[in-house]
């Protein structure tokens, strides 16, 4: 079954979290990324990575607001507010929240309200929400639809 996952902040870590999908996940589909950056700029900084080389997982093209990569087609927007992106357009079953703006419940839930079934925060919640680290208590999710991973650097 494929996962289909959309990115908000395509900086370091959303970049990060689209290279090991695409060239490591074959279940998982980006179907979507959320970044206030040009497209052309978004698609040098994925094909270009100072520390971990060139983009191997195919060709990267931009075609108007669609990022092509290995003839797959990504929607791109420039979306400031998340309860605007439609993830349900494009079937985001995920979404990656690594802008590090939007860390507690309420501001995740626009996702949802968007579409997305789920969120992932890629930094520390700033009120509640369960954290949670692999390794160390992945094994207590219980299926909640807004989790942090604690740390993107852990």
């Amino acid at each position: 079954m494929t996962i289909k996952v959309g990115i908000n902040g395509f900086g370091r870590i959303g970049r990060m979290v689209f290279r090991a999908a695409v060239q490591n996940f074959p279940e998982i589909e980006i179907v979507g990324i959320n970044d206030l950056l040009e497209p052309d700029y978004l698609a040098y900084m994925l094909k270009y990575d100072s520390v971990h080389g060139r983009f191997k997982g195919g060709e990267i093209v931009v075609d108007g607001h669609t990022l092509i990569v290995g003839g797959k087609k990504i929607r791109l927007t420039a979306v400031k507010d998340p309860a605007e992106l439609k993830w349900g357009e494009v079937g985001a079953d995920i979404v990656v929240e690594s802008t590090g703006l939007f860390l507690t419940k309420e501001t995740c839930q626009k996702h949802i309200d968007a579409g997305a079934k789920k969120v992932i925060q890629s930094a520390p919640s700033k009120d509640d929400t369960p954290m949670f680290v692999y390794g160390v208590n992945d094994k207590t999710y219980a299926g909640q639809a807004i989790i942090s991973n604690a740390s993107c650097t852990t």
